[in-house]
This record gives structure tokens, C-alpha cells and sequence, in this order.
């Protein structure tokens, strides 16, 4: 693995497992210094630091809900309390929850919506402010494959935030691509993390699994790709959606 991103600094939302704890190693493992979000699970936001320390960079815990404005407050005195500069930000937060249209309370749509998007448009801001002054950075959104074909089986909330995120990049690739930095998003499709078998289940992983050509996919080909993004082969591209979904379905 290079050493690619040596030095630069990452922040990472809802880190503490899955794909936020996927793509943390990974950037940490090209060399990057990690500010590792996570909202509740001390726990594990622990043992993926544990992870990430033996390749030489420096990872610092922010525990706080992204979803508010005080929490992303936290988060950047965090940042500034440890580092001078900002040059990733990955806005992986994200959660579901097994509810169709019937089921969704007011409660669980307006929670759905500020953990996945509302937190974009926050940290984002945020981040934007720093990376601005040096005329330079990368944010990668993660969005999902149900941004494209809905999901499957409810869900509704989720679906409408990660459609919501794409017209989010875009719009603000423009605002930032004057500003020397670039605004991508990632479409995962089905990954073997414990949210996704939480929402799911395990006969529900199977049937989505069946019919992917490559297979049920891993936290580590989101966090490639977001490498990718982040590195010297995402400097000339902003505004798309990277699809990560084994074949499972095929844009035109």
C-alpha cells in the first residue's frame, strides 16, 4: 500500500464500525492522521484506533452527533485542537432503520434525516471554512445504490437521504471546485457491515446478496475507492457518483 496521503489529515464520520471504520484503516493505512468520529460506542471507536496506530499516524477520538449543530462544534474543536489543517473529510454518518411508510413516525423520519444529510450539510460547511483558506480538499459524501434504484424493502427515510446527497454533491462541487476542492460521493451497494444485518437480517442478507455478480462486498472496497478519491487520482474529478456494488446495478 503506498504511503500516498502521508500527512494529510482525514476526518471520518460514524467511524466507530462498518464503513466508517473501513475507510479510516485504509486511509490511515496510505498515511493519513485520522480524527475518528463516532456518536455512542466508546468501545469500539477504541479498538478501531487500536487499528489504526500501528501504521504510524496519529488518530484522535471525537465523540459527538454530527446530526446537531453543537456536535459538529465538538467535533471541529477536536480537529483544531490537535491539527492545523483539514484536507479530507469523509461524510460517512449514516444509519436505517426496518420501517415502511406505515411505520415511519415523525420521530424516525426527522432522525433518519439529520443523521444522513443534515450532518452533511454541517460538517461540510465546516469543513469547507478551513479547506478554503488553503485552497484545497477533498470531500467524499457516501451516498448508496438505493440513491438510484430505491431500496428495496421500505426504508423509505434512507432512501430519500441518500438520493438527497447526490443533488448535494453536485450542487456543491461548483461552490467548491473555485475554492481548490473537489466533492464526490460513493454509492455502495450491499456491504457486509453490522447495519446492514441489523436492518436486514441474515436470511435478508442473503436474498439481497443472491444476485449480485461480484458477491456481498466489504468495508475495505469503499474505503479504496474513497483513497482514490482522495489521492492524486481524484484531482480532476468532482461532482460524480462512484458506484461500489459488485455489478448489482449497472447505470447507464
Amino acid at each position: 500500500m503506498s504511503n500516498e496521503l502521508k500527512g494529510q489529515v482525514a476526518i471520518v464520520t460514524g467511524a466507530s464500525r462498518g464503513l466508517g471504520k473501513g475507510i479510516a484503516l485504509v486511509l490511515a493505512e496510505q498515511g493519513a492522521n485520522i480524527v475518528l468520529n463516532y456518536r455512542s460506542n466508546d468501545q469500539e471507536a477504541q479498538k478501531v484506533k487500536d487499528e489504526i496506530l500501528p501504521f504510524g499516524v496519529k488518530c484522535v477520538l471525537a465523540k459527538s452527533d454530527v446530526g446537531t449543530a453543537e456536535g459538529v462544534k465538538s467535533l471541529f474543536k477536536v480537529l483544531d485542537e490537535h491539527f492545523d489543517r483539514l484536507d479530507i473529510l469523509v461524510n460517512n454518518a449514516g444509519t436505517s432503520r426496518a420501517e415502511n411508510i406505515f411505520e415511519i413516525t415523525e420521530e424516525s423520519w426527522d432522525f433518519i434525516l439529520d443523521t444522513n444529510l443534515k450532518s452533511m450539510f454541517l460538517v461540510s460547511k465546516e469543513a469547507m471554512e478551513r479547506m478554503k483558506q488553503r485552497n484545497y480538499g477533498r470531500i467524499i459524501n457516501m451516498s448508496s445504490v438505493v440513491a438510484h434504484q430505491g431500496a428495496l424493502y421500505g426504508h423509505v427515510h434512507y432512501a430519500a437521504t441518500k438520493g438527497g446527497i447526490l443533488g448535494f454533491t453536485k450542487t456543491l462541487a461548483r461552490t467548491a471546485a473555485p475554492l481548490g476542492i473537489t466533492v464526490n460521493a460513493i454509492a455502495p451497494g450491499i456491504i457486509a457491515t453490522e447495519l446492514l444485518y441489523q436492518t436486514h437480517g441474515d436470511d435478508g442478507v442473503k436474498k439481497l446478496a443472491a444476485n449480485i455478480p461480484l458477491g456481498l462486498g466489504e468495508p475495505r472496497d469503499v474505503g479504496l475507492a474513497t483513497a482514490f478519491l482522495a489521492g492524486e487520482g481524484g484531482k480532476y474529478i468532482t461532482g460524480i457518483c462512484l458506484d461500489i456494488n459488485g455489478g448489482m446495478y449497472m447505470r447507464p
